[in-house]
C-alpha cells in the first residue's frame, strides 16, 4: 500500500495542478430480495475504480472517473483537461491538516465468507415468518445487502489514508388485506459491520407484521390541528428532511433565498432544542459512521442548532472556504463513480429532560406519530406522513390512526417544540438521495411534542 501511495502522490506532482485528489476503491457487494416466496435477486458483485479530481491553475473543477486502478494518470490528464475548459470561477478550498492513516476493519463474521445460499435462507425464513403470523397477511418483501468498500485516498496537500467500510443492510417488509383494504409495514436496520449483526432477527419481522395488522383496524384522522407528539423516528426524519437539507451548505452558497434563510444566530426555537449532525464512529457502528469524508477531513461532531440558535452547517472544503467557516468532514460519494457532495451523516435532536411519559400529560385530544412513509419539503415547507399513529385522549395514547399526514413549516414548527423527551433513540436503515447518489445515513433523538401541528386526514 505505501507503494502504491508513493506512486501516486509521483503521479499528482508531474500534473501540474493547482490541487489535486485521487480516490481508488474496490468493491465487493452481495443481494438477497424475496417478494413472498418468489426469489428476485440472488448476485455477487466485485468492482474496482477511481475518480480524480483537480483544479488548473485558473478555473474550478475537472473530474475524471476510471474503471481501472491503473488509470491514474491518464485520469488526471483528462481532468485538468476539463478544468482548463470550464469557464467557472476560481475555486479556493479551506486550508486542512494533512493526515496519514490506514485502518482495517474488523468483522467478527466476515459477509465474504458467508455464502450465498446461506443469505438466501435468512432472507427466506424471514419472509415466510410474516406471512404465518396472520392470514391477512398475504406478501411479504425481504431485502438483504452487505457491501464492503475498499478506499484509497491521496491528494496535493499530503494526505495519504486507506480506509475499509464495510455495511450490512437487512430491511422486512409486510402487506395485509381484509375487506378490500390494503395496509402495510417494515422495519429494517443497517450497521457497519460483520454477519454477526443478522443473527436473532426474527423480532424484527414481527414487528412489521403486527404493525401492518394495527393499520388495517386503524381509522382515518380527522383533519385539523393537534398538539403532537412524536417517536424517535419520526423526529429523526422531520430533523432530517425539513431541516438538516437546508444544513447542507452546497445548498446555502448557491441559494440566496436559503442563505437569508439559515444565517447564523437565527432563532429556530427555545432553549431546550438542540440538534447535532455527527460522523465519528462511536459503539453504536449505525449508518453515516465515518472516519474521514471523501476529502481526507476527518469526521466529527457538527453542532447545527444550539439552544435554539443556528449555530452551524455542514460543509465541504468549497463550501467552507465560500463562507469563511470551517470544514466539517460531511462531504461524502456514493462510490468512486461520483464526486463527493455535503452530506449528512447522523443527524439527531439531542436528549432533552422532560420524561418520555409525560410529554402526554395534559393533552386532551393529540396525536401520537410514530415512524414515517417519506414525504415532501421544499426550501421551509414539508409534509410528512406518519407510518403509524394513534389518538391522544385525557393524557393517555389510545386507538389506532391512519393516513396521518404533518404538514407546516419547519421555522414555525420548531418554535412550537414546548418539551424534549429523555429518551433517544436512531434509526438506522435510512439512504439519503441527493444528486444522483444514495447514502447511508441515520436519523433520530427524543420524542418530541409539539402544539399547533396541521394535520391532514379525513374532512369532519
Amino acid at each position: 500500500m505505501r507503494e502504491r501511495i508513493a506512486d501516486i502522490r509521483g503521479m499528482i506532482g508531474r500534473a501540474g495542478a493547482r490541487w489535486a485528489e485521487v480516490r481508488l476503491e474496490s468493491q465487493q457487494q452481495s443481494a438477497v430480495r424475496v417478494r413472498g416466496r418468489s426469489l428476485i435477486t440472488c448476485r455477487t458483485s466485485f468492482d474496482t475504480g477511481g475518480i480524480v479530481r483537480v483544479l488548473a491553475r485558473h478555473g474550478g473543477f475537472g473530474v475524471a472517473a476510471f474503471s481501472s486502478p491503473d488509470d491514474v494518470e491518464a485520469g488526471l490528464k483528462r481532468a485538468l483537461e476539463a478544468a482548463a475548459a470550464t469557464d467557472a470561477d476560481d475555486v479556493q478550498l479551506h486550508p486542512v491538516e494533512a493526515v496519514e492513516d490506514a485502518h482495517t476493519a474488523f468483522l467478527k463474521e466476515d459477509f465474504r465468507d458467508v455464502p450465498l445460499a446461506h443469505k438466501r435462507r435468512l432472507v427466506s425464513e424471514l419472509s415466510e415468518l410474516m406471512m404465518a403470523e396472520d392470514p391477512r397477511l398475504k406478501d411479504s418483501d425481504v431485502l438483504y445487502r452487505d457491501t464492503f468498500r475498499g478506499v484509497v485516498y491521496v491528494n496535493s496537500d499530503g494526505t495519504a489514508l486507506y480506509d475499509e467500510r464495510p455495511l450490512v443492510d437487512l430491511r422486512v417488509g409486510v402487506y395485509a388485506l381484509a375487506g378490500g383494504e390494503a395496509q402495510s409495514a417494515s422495519e429494517g436496520f443497517g450497521w457497519v459491520g460483520g454477519w454477526e449483526l443478522t443473527h436473532d432477527r426474527e423480532e424484527l419481522a414481527r414487528q412489521a407484521a403486527r404493525r401492518a395488522l394495527r393499520l388495517l383496524g386503524a381509522k382515518r384522522v380527522p383533519g385539523g390541528v393537534y398538539t403532537v407528539v412524536t417517536d424517535p423516528a419520526m423526529t429523526g426524519v422531520f430533523i432530517h428532511e425539513a431541516f438538516g437539507h437546508l444544513s447542507e451548505a452546497d445548498h446555502v452558497h448557491t441559494n440566496p433565498q436559503v442563505l437569508e434563510m439559515m444565517h447564523l444566530g437565527r432563532r429556530f426555537g427555545g432553549p431546550i432544542l438542540n440538534v447535532s449532525d455527527y460522523g465519528t464512529p462511536e459503539a453504536d457502528r449505525l449508518m453515516g459512521n465515518l472516519r474521514y469524508d471523501d476529502e481526507g477531513v476527518p469526521a466529527g461532531r457538527t453542532v447545527l442548532i444550539h439552544e435554539g440558535r443556528l449555530v452551524g452547517r455542514l460543509h465541504s472544503r468549497e463550501t467552507a472556504a465560500k463562507l469563511g467557516e470551517k470544514p466539517t468532514g460531511n462531504a461524502r460519494a456514493e462510490d468512486h463513480r461520483f464526486a463527493p457532495l455535503v452530506r449528512m451523516t447522523k443527524t439527531a435532536v439531542e436528549r432533552g429532560e422532560t420524561p418520555a411519559a409525560d410529554l402526554f400529560k395534559g393533552i386532551k385530544l393529540g396525536i401520537y406519530a410514530c415512524g414515517s412513509r417519506g414525504g415532501q419539503t421544499e426550501l421551509g415547507r414539508y409534509s410528512f406522513s406518519a407510518e403509524e399513529a394513534f389518538f391522544i385522549r385525557d393524557g393517555k395514547v389510545a386507538e389506532p390512526l391512519r393516513d396521518v399526514v404533518l404538514n407546516g413549516n419547519i421555522f414555525d414548527t420548531l418554535a412550537r417544540v414546548t418539551h424534549v423527551g429523555d429518551d433517544f433513540a436512531l434509526d438506522s436503515r435510512g439512504r439519503c438521495g441527493k444528486g444522483g447518489q444514495s447514502m447511508p445515513v441515520s436519523l433520530g433523538g427524543p420524542s418530541l411534542r409539539i402544539d399547533g401541528v396541521v394535520v391532514g386526514g379525513e374532512s369532519d
